[in-house]
C-alpha cells in the first residue's frame, strides 16, 4: 500500500506544527491582539525573518538538491518588491491627492488628479510622467501578477539561455551575480522609471485601511507564516518524488543523468525559474513590512549572504535553510541594532556592529571547513542515534524470523 506524502515526510508535519505553535505564541504576545509582550517592530522583524526564511527554501531547492549556485535570487525577491511596492505607492498616493483636492471650488479632471500623482511620486528625480513601467500600477490584481510574472518571465529567459548554452558551475554563479549587478545599476538611474536610487517608500501604510500598525504588522506576520508554510509542503513534495530524485541526480552526477535520457537543461529551467516565483512571492511580503525598498537591496552582496544562510543552516534540507535564515537573520538584527554589548579589551574595544560581517563571513568559513552539514546536521545527529521502530516487526524476510521485541530480551 502506497503511503501518503506526509507519511514518508513526517518532517513537514513537525514543521507546520511548530510554524503554527510559533505564530500562534507570538499572536498572543503582540501588541495588536494580546498582551503587549511583543513590540510592533520586533513583530515585523519576525514577519520579515519569515519572508527570509522562504527565499532561503528557494535558495536551498535550486542550490542544495538541484547543484545550481545562484547568486542572483535577491534579483528576484527584490522585484517582487517593487511590483507590489508600485501599486502601494500608488494608490497612497492618490488618495492622498484625492483628499487634498476635494475642497476645491471646481472639481478637478482625472487628467489632473493623474498629474497631481506624477508629480508627488517622481517630483524627487525632476518629473511629472508617468514611465510606461507604471502602466498598470492602479491595478492590484494585476501588479499581484506582475509580481509572479516579471521575476518568473526573467529567470525564464536567462535560464534558458544560460543552460541551453551548458553553462554550469562557478561560470553560472558569476553569471546570476552579473545580472544582479546590472539590474541594480539599471534601477539606480532616475530615468529607470523607479525613482532611481531614492526607491519605492511608505510601503507600510495600506491604501484605504484604518486599522494602525500594531494590527497591519500582524496581518502581514501572518500571511508570511501562510505563504512559508505553503512553500516548505511545495517544496517538501517536490523534493520527495521523481522530480527530487533527478534534480539530486542532476546534482551530484550531470553527465549520468543526461546520459539516462533526463533533458537536465529542462529541469534546471524548471527550478530556476520556479524558486525565483517563490523568491519574488517572499520579497513582495518582506518590503510592506520593511516600509521601503530601493536598488541597494539587489545588490549582489545580498544574494551572496543569502548562500551563507543556507550554507550555515544546512543545505539540501530544508529545514536546515529555514533555521539558517531566521537563526543568521535575528543574530544580524541583535548586533547591527546596538543591543549586543560592546568588549572593552582595556587596548581596544570590540563594537559588534562594525564587526558583525567579519563574524558572519568567518562562521561561514568554519562552517564549511568543519561542520559541512551545517546546524541542520545537528537534527540529522539526533535522528540517526535513535533506533528504529518496528513495533515487533520481523527483522528478517522470511516468516518466522527473530523480532524485534525477542532481539532486545
Amino acid at each position: 500500500m502506497q503511503r501518503s506524502f506526509i507519511a514518508k515526510n513526517p518532517s513537514v508535519l513537525i514543521f507546520l506544527a511548530v510554524l503554527a505553535l510559533f505564530t500562534l505564541l507570538v499572536t498572543v504576545m503582540s501588541e495588536g491582539f494580546g498582551v503587549g509582550g511583543i513590540s510592533t517592530s520586533f513583530i515585523k522583524t519576525l514577519g520579515k525573518t519569515l519572508c527570509l526564511c522562504l527565499i532561503a527554501l528557494a535558495m536551498d531547492l535550486i542550490w542544495g538538491y538541484t547543484g545550481i549556485l545562484s547568486l542572483g535570487h535577491f534579483a528576484f525577491f527584490g522585484l517582487g518588491g517593487y511590483m507590489i511596492g508600485m501599486w502601494l505607492m500608488y494608490e497612497r498616493t492618490r488618495l492622498i491627492v484625492v483628499e487634498s483636492l476635494s475642497g476645491a471650488e471646481i472639481p478637478p479632471t482625472d487628467g489632473e488628479v493623474i498629474d497631481a500623482i506624477g508629480n508627488q511620486i517622481f517630483g524627487v528625480v525632476g518629473s511629472s510622467e508617468f514611465p510606461v513601467v507604471w502602466a498598470f500600477a492602479d491595478s492590484l490584481t494585476i501588479q499581484l501578477i506582475l509580481v509572479l510574472l516579471v521575476p518568473g518571465v526573467l529567470a525564464l529567459v536567462f535560464g534558458w539561455l544560460a543552460f541551453r548554452s551548458r553553462v554550469t558551475g562557478v561560470y553560472l554563479s558569476i553569471l546570476t551575480q552579473a545580472m544582479t549587478l546590472a539590474l541594480a545599476l539599471y534601477l539606480f538611474q532616475n530615468d529607470s522609471g523607479l525613482r532611481g536610487n531614492n526607491g519605492l517608500s511608505g510601503l507600510q501604510n495600506l491604501p484605504g485601511v484604518t486599522a494602525n500598525q500594531d494590527h497591519v504588522s500582524l496581518w502581514f506576520f501572518w500571511a508570511s507564516a501562510g505563504a512559508l508554510a505553503a512553500g516548505y509542503v511545495l517544496c517538501a513534495w517536490l523534493v520527495s518524488g521523481k522530480f527530487g530524485s533527478v534534480i539530486r541526480g542532476i546534482r551530484d552526477n550531470e553527465a549520468r543523468a543526461r546520459f539516462l535520457g533526463y533533458s537536465v537543461e529542462t529541469y534546471k529551467l524548471v527550478i530556476f525559474t520556479l524558486t525565483a516565483c517563490i523568491a519574488a512571492i517572499a520579497g513582495a511580503l518582506y518590503y510592506p513590512q520593511a516600509g521601503i525598498i530601493n536598488p541597494a537591496e539587489i545588490a549582489p552582496i545580498a544574494s551572496i549572504y543569502l548562500a551563507v544562510w543556507v550554507a550555515i543552516g544546512g543545505r539540501g534540507r530544508l529545514y536546515g535553510a529555514v533555521i539558517g535564515a531566521a537563526f543568521v537573520s535575528l543574530l544580524s538584527t541583535w548586533f547591527t541594532g546596538g543591543q549586543a554589548p560592546d568588549i572593552n579589551l582595556g587596548f581596544y574595544t570590540i563594537k559588534w556592529v562594525d564587526w558583525w560581517l567579519v563574524l558572519l563571513g568567518l562562521s561561514f568559513v568554519l562552517v564549511t571547513l568543519f561542520a559541512p552539514k551545517g546546524i541542520g546536521g545537528l537534527i540529522d545527529l539526533y535522528t540517526d542515534r535513535r533506533a528504529p521502530n518496528r513495533h515487533g516487526a520481523d527483522l528478517g524476510p522470511d516468516d518466522g524470523a527473530l523480532r524485534e521485541q525477542e532481539a532486545s530480551q
